[in-house]
């Protein structure tokens, strides 16, 4: 089974972080965090510290085996993983090789717009952070931009679609709305996310 990571940087959004670990988990899809600090300890931006799996450092990321990158938000931690040049390399190198990759909330336009992985595609992020985004980019004010390769949000009220929206991609429409189901997120009386 592929890897999918998500990183954690000082200052990270906790929800966006929190959310998908949680859902793609019980999707049963295999996701490490990985902290781009020196310390596997992580502070969030509201003073939440989270363990992560690894360190960034410790990590072999063989772009075969890896399914998803996935970046939250939050202010300054999309700063700190812009700043960060080794996962700059790997996701330009993954979005090369037609990987995926999924960013909320300032990520996509503080992370991904600068190294031109969002140009020509449709994307959205945190509502103001659009200036920032590369011309090429089409951005559109919706919760979830959910593409093949990219699934961008646009902020803490939107990480569960946003995970359910990985969780589509990967297992399926059918898996996400189990999962949703049993979130009490998803009905299936009227067929419908909340």
């Amino acid at each position: 089974m592929k890897v999918s990571y998500l990183f954690l940087a000082k200052g990270f959004e906790e929800i966006e972080a929190i959310t998908p670990v949680d859902v793609l988990r019980r999707a049963g899809m295999n996701l490490k965090t990985v902290s781009i600090t020196d310390d596997r300890n992580v502070t969030g931006a509201h003073g939440v510290t989270i363990k992560a799996d690894m360190l960034f450092s410790d990590g072999v990321f063989n772009s075969d085996e890896i399914e998803w990158l996935i970046l939250p938000g939050g202010m300054p931690g999309a700063e700190n993983l812009h700043n960060f040049n080794p996962l700059n390399e790997l996701l330009q190198k993954h979005a090369a090789n037609g990987g995926k990759i999924a960013a909320i909330c300032a990520s996509p336009a503080v992370v991904l717009s600068p190294l031109g992985i969002l140009d020509g595609h449709e994307a959205t992020c945190y509502p103001g952070f659009e200036k920032l985004c590369h011309k090429e980019v089409k951005m559109r004010d919706q919760r979830v931009v959910a593409l093949d390769k990219i699934i961008t949000a646009n902020g803490p009220s939107s990480a569960l679609h946003f995970s359910l929206a990985i969780v589509a991609n990967s297992m399926g429409e059918s898996v996400s709305q189990e999962v949703g189901s049993g979130m009490l997120f998803y009905s299936k009386s009227t067929n419908m996310f909340f």
